[in-house]
C-alpha cells in the first residue's frame, strides 16, 4: 500500500505544474499535496520537482517517474472501464473529427449505424479538412488520410487508399498525354491543398511540384473541373473510381503510381481507447475494409 501513497498527487502536480491546481483537481488541500510529494521524494530518495515561487517543473528523474506512473494510472483506468463495459452496454459521448468528403461518404454512415446498434451512445463529429488538435479539442478519435505526420499520436490502420492522376478525354485530345513526370510542367494541373504530387520513380518516392489555373481544397470541385476538361488532377480512388469506370476520366502516368496509403484512426498517445471507442474503431475497420 505504501507504494501507492503520493502517486496521484505526484501525477496531478506533474500535469498541472502547480501544487494548488493539483489540490483542486484531487479535492484536497495544497498542504496535503505538498506533504505527500515530500514523503514520496523522501521514500524514493530523489528530487522529483524543481520549485520556485513562480513555477513547478519536473526534474529529469521526475520525468522518468511520471512516464511510468502515467502508464500505470492509464492501465488502471482502462481496467475499470473494461470491468464496467462487461456490466453495462456502451453509452456516453464520443467526440470524432474527420475530413469533410470522406467523413460524409464513408465515416458518418458507419457511425450512424453504430448509434442505431447502441442507442445510449452520443456522438459529436467535426468534419473538417484541418487537422485539429485532439488533446486541446477533447477528441477521442480522429480519422486521417495518407501519410501521418504527428508521431505523438497512436494510430490504427483502418483501410487503404490509392491516388490516381486523371484527365478527361477532351483534355487529352486537346493537350496530349503526359508519359513522364517531367512533362507535368507542360500541363494545367488542378491543385488541392498542397501543390506537390507524390509518385514512385525507379523504385524511389518522387515528389513533383505542379502548377495550374485552379487550386481548391474541395476534392469534389477538382473532380468536376477535371471531368469538364479543365486540367489534370490527382485524387484518391473514392473520388474518381466511378468517373474512370464510366470513361469520363482516363488514368495517366500509371507506371509512376505510388503504393496504397493508409486511412487511419488516431488517438492521443497518453490516452487508452475506452471500450465504446474501441468498439467504434473495430466497426470502422471492419466496414471500411469491405469498401
Amino acid at each position: 500500500m505504501m507504494k501507492w501513497e503520493g502517486i496521484f498527487e505526484f501525477v496531478a502536480v506533474a500535469e498541472t505544474n502547480s501544487f494548488t491546481a493539483a489540490g483542486k483537481r484531487l479535492s484536497i488541500s495544497t498542504a496535503q499535496v505538498s506533504r505527500q510529494i515530500s514523503q514520496l521524494e523522501n521514500r524514493l530518495n530523489t528530487k522529483l520537482f524543481y520549485r520556485t515561487t513562480r513555477k513547478v517543473s519536473l526534474t529529469e528523474e521526475g520525468m522518468v517517474y511520471y512516464q511510468h506512473c502515467r502508464q500505470v494510472l492509464n492501465s488502471l483506468d482502462e481496467a475499470e472501464r473494461a470491468i464496467s463495459s462487461l456490466k453495462d452496454k456502451p453509452q456516453g459521448l464520443i467526440r470524432i473529427t474527420a475530413p469533410v468528403t470522406y467523413g460524409e461518404k464513408f465515416i458518418m454512415p458507419i457511425v450512424i449505424d453504430f448509434m442505431q446498434q447502441y442507442p445510449d451512445i452520443e456522438v459529436v463529429c467535426e468534419l473538417t479538412n484541418q487537422q485539429l488538435d485532439l488533446v486541446d479539442g477533447g477528441y477521442d478519435l480522429a480519422i486521417r488520410l495518407g501519410r501521418l505526420l504527428n508521431s505523438s499520436m497512436m494510430a490504427k490502420r483502418l483501410t487503404n487508399r490509392r491516388q490516381y492522376v486523371c484527365a478527361a478525354p477532351s483534355y487529352i485530345a486537346k493537350y496530349g498525354t503526359p508519359y513522364a513526370l517531367s512533362e507535368l510542367t507542360q500541363h494545367n494541373c488542378l491543385i488541392g491543398s498542397q501543390p506537390h504530387w507524390h509518385f514512385v520513380e525507379k523504385g524511389k518516392p518522387k515528389t513533383v511540384k505542379v502548377h495550374g489555373s485552379l487550386a481548391c481544397s474541395s476534392g469534389l470541385s477538382l473532380l468536376n473541373a477535371a471531368i469538364l476538361g479543365l486540367g489534370i488532377v490527382q485524387l484518391p480512388g473514392y473520388y474518381v473510381n466511378d468517373a474512370i469506370a464510366e470513361g469520363r476520366l482516363v488514368v495517366l502516368l500509371a507506371p509512376f503510381q505510388q503504393p496504397k496509403e493508409g486511412i487511419w484512426a488516431l488517438y492521443p498517445h497518453n490516452r487508452h481507447l475506452s471500450p465504446k471507442v474501441r468498439l467504434l474503431v473495430d466497426k470502422l475497420s471492419q466496414e471500411l475494409s469491405l469498401k
